[in-house]
């Protein structure tokens, strides 16, 4: 997939997490949620010419070109991490705990985290070597 596709993936699965949890999947929309952060990073990333396969590869190094050098807010990291841990428990245990509160949350920050990418993409239209060498 292009990374046009992929954060139009990102913004349909924020839509589908909404719907989700308007009837009450609380797992299933963190899930989605964590899935359209996991795809904002990894479009990110592919910017730097970086690609991993795993999700834990994704989230150290957007860590480390994204958060450490506060190319984008550090939170987002952080809420990628948290997100990701949640999914786990949701597709993963059979109570998972997770609630409206939980999934509002995630909705604020993989909307805010799709607006921030999309700004800094249209802002670095430079090839990955300039942008690595920041």
């Amino acid at each position: 997939m292009s990374p046009n596709e992929l954060l139009a993936k990102a913004e349909q699965y924020i839509a589908s997490a909404q719907v989700l949890a308007n009837i009450g999947d609380f797992d299933s929309a963190t899930s989605r949620l964590y899935y359209a952060m996991f795809y904002i990073a990894g479009v990110l990333l592919d910017k730097l010419d970086l690609r991993f396969s795993s999700h834990h590869a994704v989230i150290a190094a957007y860590g480390k070109h994204f958060a450490k050098t506060q190319i984008l807010n550090p939170r987002f990291h952080r809420m990628l991490i948290d997100c990701f841990e949640k999914r786990q428990l949701g597709d993963y245990t059979a109570n998972s705990g997770l609630d409206q509160e939980d999934v509002d949350g995630f909705l604020l920050d993989a909307t805010e985290f799709l607006a921030a990418a999309r700004q800094w993409l249209d802002q670095n239209p430079a090839p990955p070597q300039t942008l690595l060498n920041q």
